[in-house]
């Protein structure tokens, strides 16, 4: 494969694989995406004219089947990513699907299970990006003492895009098409997993549905809506520390973006909003931005990851299929405990 060029196709072509993973792989030597399918015929032709795309096929295993292709990139809604990556691993090909992993927490499980049976191929999600220019350094902090012992974590992300109930019905709010995924919570989650190492030990759950039915943007038919406008979560962890999590699209007054993790001497305030980490002793009531090493900062990098491992055989750091079903595991427990109002306990 080093001296091959490597041919990808494209099973959905959403606004993040056009803006950045088919923009990624052109820009990346010896790599090219030979095949595109998105929702329509119209659409593919749209999509291959504007990146030059050689070929559009109007059936997405079409992609599958095709032995001139190397690696799949998924970027579909949740829904078919268990379906379509299963059928690609089984076909020889590597994977690369878009986050979040599955629509359910049996539907990772399966995949993971596939792409442990193709231990050859490359499996890889893309991962959560808000927090990738301070995760080595949060991680570092946390290790090596600075914030003492952990008491809390405290994860808001607050917007009022669902306040108004004329705003459309769309794919984050559709059960079919977004499954146990609600707002931002895996995603957030997922970049908890990367400083604390850890799961849960429970969680509990409570949401809110405040406009029961939407118009949809397209079709203008009316929708039920099943997945909550606002999500609260408590968790506890192995380490003795709580979480608290808010994720609200109904906020309108107050839009917040932010993760706080507070201990014994010290707390990390990761301003999302503004880009920017902030640090305070706990002796001190003021907060110092922390300078991140340039050598510290990630980036996004994710398609010369996926074909960094593809060619070198390196191990996926972000996300590997293990990493997406502990956050959908998560998600799962989130999405039954605010269903049923039980408290779920990680086994």
């Amino acid at each position: 494969m080093a001296n091959s060029t490597l041919r990808i196709g494209i099973i959905g072509a959403g606004e993040n694989t056009r803006l950045r993973h088919i923009p990624g792989f052109q820009g990346i030597d010896d790599v090219e995406v030979t095949t595109v399918c998105n929702r329509s015929e119209a659409s593919s032709k749209k999509v291959a004219d504007e990146f030059n795309i050689p070929k559009i096929v109007t059936g997405w295993k079409s992609i599958i089947e095709d032995p001139e292709i190397d690696a799949v990139m998924i970027g579909t809604w949740p829904n078919m990513h268990a379906e379509a990556t299963i059928a690609a691993l089984n076909a020889g090909k590597h994977v690369l699907t878009e986050a979040r992993m599955a629509r359910t927490l049996q539907e990772a499980e399966q995949m993971l299970e596939v792409a442990n049976q193709h231990p050859n191929l490359v499996s890889q999600i893309v991962p959560s990006p808000f927090s990738l220019p301070f995760d080595k350094t949060m991680t570092r902090m946390i290790e090596e003492g600075d914030l003492g012992m952990l008491y809390e974590v405290v994860v808001e992300f607050s917007t009022g895009i669902l306040a108004n109930p004329e705003a459309a019905f769309n794919w984050r709010l559709d059960y079919e098409k977004s499954g146990v995924n609600t707002l931002l919570s895996g995603i957030l989650h997922e970049a908890l997993l990367r400083w604390v190492k850890s799961d849960p030990e429970w969680v509990i759950a409570d949401g809110l549905i405040g406009t029961m039915a939407r118009k949809d943007s397209e079709s203008g038919e009316e929708n039920t809506v099943l997945i909550p406008e606002s999500l609260s979560i408590m968790s506890r962890y192995p380490q003795g520390f709580k979480t608290t999590y808010l994720f609200s699209g109904v906020s309108s007054c107050v839009q917040r973006s932010e993760v706080r993790i507070s201990g014994s001497k010290g707390s990390l305030w990761l301003d999302l909003a503004n880009e920017k980490l902030w640090f305070s002793k706990t002796d001190s009531n003021q907060y110092e931005e922390v300078e991140i090493a340039e050598a510290d900062r990630g980036f996004w990098r994710v398609e010369e990851d996926f074909v960094e491992s593809i060619r070198d055989g390196s191990p996926v750091r972000l996300t590997d299929f293990e990493t997406g079903v502990r956050y959908m595991r998560f998600s799962q427990a989130v999405w039954e405990s605010w269903t049923d109002g039980s408290k779920k306990v990680w086994l």
